[in-house]
């Protein structure tokens, strides 16, 4: 006689899931929007995409110059070698070294424009929040230190990712539940780490740390997992990472303060009419 009330009960708890976990990828695309819309911040958002790629090409430029005096360096045992002989070795070695340093490049290229882009990105936070009314009591942080913490909790949440990852992997091998179930489970997975990652500056701001974060979205967690899975798929773009980084902390701006249970409406302007601090510019 209890059946239907389970039943009843069950079915609304998967409502509100499926309600809530859209609701946080709403939330990702409506930090997109609000980002794509403004300049200044589309502005701050590309600068170290810019910064890193300028040093990684200078990089590769030197590599290609300096890849005979390389390759010589490498293959010291050609030394003796007939002309075509050795000439033919040290291209082959030149080759191999400029596609090694272009790999690294490509692997490297993403973490180090992260990291590069903290303090600014960190920036495109402040200023969203500042569109909502900003947050009360804020506790000033050192960009050394705040970057120092981004970095450390980072290698934490590798480190964890890694543990669940490497099993992942082994499982994809699997027929059928390789190809259906993990990938289901590895965006989930990989959707929660980068949605406990993104809301560490706006944490940060209200002097809460890693457990804190981790405690806040276990309380909302279909919808941290909304927002953290759209930007997991999201990120599965060729370079989505760096060029949808700045879009995601504006998300994660947006998630942090909805379930600290802080305004989501923009901020009424100043009574002498012009727009209030870190206002959006117009049309944003």
């Amino acid at each position: 006689m209890y059946t239907p009330t389970v039943g009843h009960a069950t079915a609304g708890r998967a409502g509100r899931f499926v309600s809530d976990f859209t609701t946080g990828v709403g939330l990702f695309f409506r930090g997109l929007g609000s980002y794509v819309r403004n300049p200044g911040l589309v502005l701050l958002g590309v600068v170290p995409a810019l910064i890193s790629g300028t040093l990684y090409l200078a990089g590769f430029v030197a590599l290609v110059y300096y890849a005979a005096d390389l390759a010589e360096l490498v293959t010291p045992f050609a030394d003796d070698w007939s002309g075509w002989t050795r000439t033919g070795t040290r291209l082959i070695a030149g080759l191999a070294i400029v596609g090694l340093g272009g790999l690294l490049g490509a692997l490297t290229f993403t973490a180090v424009t992260l990291v590069i882009g903290d303090p600014f990105y960190e920036a495109i936070s402040q200023r969203v929040e500042a569109w909502y009314g900003g947050v009360p009591n804020e506790v000033e942080v050192p960009w050394w230190r705040s970057l120092l913490r981004s970095i450390v909790d980072s290698l934490r949440l590798v480190l964890r990712s890694a543990l669940i990852g490497i099993p992942l992997f082994v499982a994809g091998f699997i027929p059928i539940v390789g190809q259906v179930v993990v990938p289901v489970i590895a965006a989930l997975i990989g959707g929660w780490f980068l949605a406990v990652e993104l809301v560490g500056v706006p944490f940060y701001r209200r002097g809460m740390r890693l457990d804190d974060r981790r405690r806040v979205l276990r309380e909302h967690r279909p919808l941290a997992l909304g927002f953290g899975v759209a930007v997991f798929v999201c990120f599965l773009i060729p370079l989505g990472a760096v060029l949808l980084m700045p879009a995601a902390v504006t998300g994660a701006a947006l998630l942090s303060r909805r379930i600290l249970n802080q305004p989501l409406d923009r901020a009424a302007p100043t009574p002498a009419g012009s727009p209030a601090k870190g206002s959006p510019a117009r049309g944003s």
